[in-house]
């Protein structure tokens, strides 16, 4: 049965959001306040390390222009502490300049310093060298951790202090949170886990950085920390204590998407539910996750098999354009909300008019001797409690098609085609002699975790072992397989430097080599425990030895019996990463050149091999990709940036890697593949992402604005039609009524022009003699 609801606001008052002073941030049980005035505060995620400094200023002011007051991001640990005391603040990691970036376009930001983030981020954001500390416990009453984390916290602060970056101090920081979403696995850890939180409590007020701090998830979060709301749906969310005010830090705009699955996707109309909803019931902040998601560079998904993209179906996609209507529903609710700011958080509940009914059609209603037709699972918002100025449902926004556009060789019209150098992965070369492994960190009789080894320092961890095999052994000469147990979520397994698989061998003596590649989970309740590689094992030997024979109906049937040799405990060398990725760093356009690639023919469908190649950058301002279809499992990089890992193979196709533009050059650049699974690179190709064309569906009494993207112009009206018409994009068809000078209108109004505003009114669009309320079908090719 579906919900919906009638809400009729009561318009009193205007205010306008002020501008970034020095400001007091407090509260009360009904709301933040900033000098001493109660205000609805919507923010949005947007995450530095998954854009580029390029693109944050577009980015923040795209999110102003959609009616942000503010932006929301995590501080990920590992990514600046990626080994222990040594730290990186650089280009896409640069804090302060993310949030004096966020400051120069006018706008408050949230810092959640955590600093555990989960986030689908690797290791939930915290650095695997923490796990190797020995007697260490993670996020928990141990103080181990809680020392490193102190640290890290302390750090954090200390640098927004020293640039004036709290609102206390001038800056735009006016809430702080303390961990992350603890309350939801904190079971487990018991009263060491409850004594944990308190303490976190105490180090964050210890700081006195004159901002509040927010605990979400955390529902026993003691004063004066905020406890918040996470969740699709927070309306219904009450903070623990009377004087903290309604917060609701994540909002989900969309989900993450996991390799080989489908887009997630959550409709614009249910998002506007979902915030309306909220502030109705007397919320006074809240923040979208994501309203931009990004792109997970490097080896930062978390996972074990979280994308590359983590476009979320925020309101800006993973490049930064509109995505819409998400963005242009969103922002017309931002300013009516805006509008009516002092009734929503000054008003008791009795000056709002609201009713909330069980439906699953659309209802009409008589409100005030109105009748107002109300779809389900809908709010309706009436200013002046008569006129409808909006309704969640109700879209009056374009929806943009994206489309790829292959990028073009000079002067012509064909795609630009690629040409190859390859050269293999040299893995069994580093091995010198039996048991000794060039390059190896360590030889030991035990299979290790390969956190314990890799330290987060690659995907990639190879595990050797040398044996013989006397006639004496019950296995010798037999048809054998090795079987391997593991955590990881791809394993290559290989016997005298052939890929074995799962292939039945017959030998007297090997070396065996077990390459694993693993991508570490982010949540849970000890999740840093949770085995990784080939650490618990078994790693045997198997073959089938005859028992005895046996008479049955006169014929001679043997009995085979499993025997196996067992290898956990052999002697164990192993070796963190690639060869061309540790040593000759070949993923480095200035190393490559000095290392000899092979120019043909160049192998597809082989494993553990690199491919090279140099493109023009495209023309034209819109973001770019690369399509690696065709590909099997690997890592990209142009001009030695990582544009992440890449596996469309992986049940579904996986195709369009972001390439911001701030990774190429106007000359040649260069494209390096490490190709793990086997592919063919002859598929690759460099696209951009642009508005194809633009479908709307608007009510008479809106506003409609068309757009196309990267400066190009309306070039066909390809359906136009002012009345009733029926059907969707893509298949619009006239009505029973309509204008007959609508279309030529339109024309008039759009074509050859990159944007354009219609009055959706038959004063505008000419008369439709419809006895209905008239709407705007149209679909523009751009």
């Amino acid at each position: 049965m579906a919900f919906f609801t009638r809400f009729l606001f009561l318009f009193t008052a205007f205010s306008l959001f002020m501008p970034l002073l020095s400001v007091d941030v407090s509260y009360d049980g009904r709301s933040l306040k900033i000098d001493g005035k109660p205000k609805i505060v919507l923010s949005g995620s947007i995450h530095y390390p998954r854009s580029t400094p390029e693109m944050w200023q577009p980015l923040i002011q795209k999110a102003k222009e959609g009616g942000i007051d503010a932006i929301e991001t995590y501080v990920f640990w590992n990514a600046h502490e990626p080994l222990r005391r040594q730290y990186d603040f650089s280009g896409n990691l640069d804090l302060v300049r993310f949030i004096k970036t966020i400051q120069s376009e006018g706008l408050y930001a949230v810092l959640r310093i955590g600093p555990y983030t989960c986030a689908e981020w690797n290791y939930g954001g915290l650095p695997v060298w923490l796990h190797n500390i020995p007697g260490i416990q993670l996020r928990t009453e141990n103080p181990l951790y809680m020392s490193e984390m102190k640290t890290f916290t302390t750090l954090i602060v200390d640098m927004m202090k020293r640039e004036n970056l709290f609102a206390s101090q001038g800056g735009p920081i006016i809430i702080s949170q303390i961990e992350n979403e603890y309350g939801n696995i904190m079971g487990p850890y018991g009263e060491a886990g409850k004594e944990y939180v308190n303490w976190c409590a105490k180090l964050a007020e210890s700081f006195n950085i004159g901002v509040p701090w927010i605990m979400c998830q955390q529902s026993d979060a003691p004063q004066p920390m905020i406890n918040t709301c996470n969740g699709w749906y927070c309306d219904q969310f009450k903070p623990n204590s009377p004087n903290s005010p309604k917060i609701w830090t994540e909002n989900w705009t969309g989900w993450y998407k996991g390799w080989g699955l489908k887009d997630p996707h959550r409709t614009a109309e249910d998002l506007a539910f979902s915030v309306a909803r909220f502030f109705q019931y007397r919320g006074t902040f809240m923040n979208y996750y994501m309203y931009h998601g990004g792109t997970n560079f490097g080896r930062t998904a978390g996972g074990p098999y979280i994308t590359t993209s983590y476009d979320y179906d925020a309101p800006l996609d993973e490049y930064g354009n509109l995505n819409q209507p998400k963005w242009g529903h969103l922002r017309q609710l931002h300013s009516i909300l805006k509008s009516m700011e002092d009734v929503l958080t000054q008003g008791s509940m009795r000056d709002i008019n609201y009713e909330t009914l069980v439906s699953s059609e659309d209802t009409t209603i008589n409100f005030q001797n109105t009748m107002y037709t109300i779809p389900a699972w809908s709010v309706t918002i009436l200013p002046d409690c008569s006129t409808e100025v909006y309704n969640t449902a109700r879209v009056n926004t374009q929806t943009s098609i994206m489309v790829k556009k292959d990028n073009q060789a000079d002067d012509a019209e064909e795609p630009f085609v690629l040409k190859w150098k390859w050269r293999p992965e040299h893995h069994f070369e580093r091995i010198k002699k039996k048991g000794f492994v060039d390059g190896s960190v360590m030889t030991i009789e035990q299979l290790l975790d390969q956190k314990t080894v890799t330290n987060d320092t690659s995907d990639y961890l190879w595990y050797y072992s040398s044996f013989d095999l006397k006639k004496s052994n019950p296995i010798w000469g037999k048809e054998t397989t090795l079987q391997v147990h593991t955590s990881g979520h791809a394993i290559h397994a290989y016997v005298n430097g052939k890929l074995v698989g799962l292939n039945h061998i017959s030998l007297c003596s090997a070396t065996v080599g077990l390459a694993v590649s693993m991508i570490f989970v982010n949540y849970g309740a000890n999740f840093d425990m949770v085995p990784v590689g080939i650490s618990s094992g078994p790693v045997r030997l198997i073959a089938k030895q005859r028992l005895n024979d046996a008479r049955k109906f006169g014929r001679k049937k043997y009995i085979l019996e499993d025997i196996s040799m067992e290898l956990d405990h052999s002697k164990w060398t192993y070796k963190v990463g690639l060869h061309g990725e540790e040593e000759l760093k070949l993923q480095d356009p200035y190393f490559s050149q000095h290392q000899k690639w092979s120019q043909g023919p160049v192998p597809t469908n082989r494993m553990f091999v690199w491919y090279k190649t140099t493109f023009k950058a495209p023309i034209g301002s819109d973001p770019v990709v690369v399509d690696l279809m065709g590909l099997g499992k690997g890592h990209a990089w142009v001009n030695g940036h990582s544009v992440g890992r890449y596996w469309p193979s992986y049940l579904a196709g996986e195709d369009g890697y972001h390439v911001p533009r701030s990774f190429l050059r106007d000359d040649e650049n260069t494209l390096i593949l490490f190709e793990e699974a086997g592919g063919n690179p002859f598929n690759v190709k460099f696209q951009t992402v642009t508005v194809g064309k633009a479908c709307a569906d608007a009510y008479e009494g809106n506003s409609l604005e068309l757009s196309c993207q990267g400066g190009r112009a309306i070039s066909e009206i390809k359906f136009a039609s002012f009345g009733l018409p029926e059907g969707a994009c893509g298949s619009f068809r006239t009505g029973s009524c309509e204008s007959s000078t609508a279309l030529s209108i339109i024309q008039k109004e759009c074509l050859g022009k990159e944007r354009c505003s219609l009055d959706v009114s038959e004063k505008s669009l000419g008369p439709t003699g419809c006895k209905a309320t008239n709407r705007l079908a149209v679909e523009v090719i751009c």
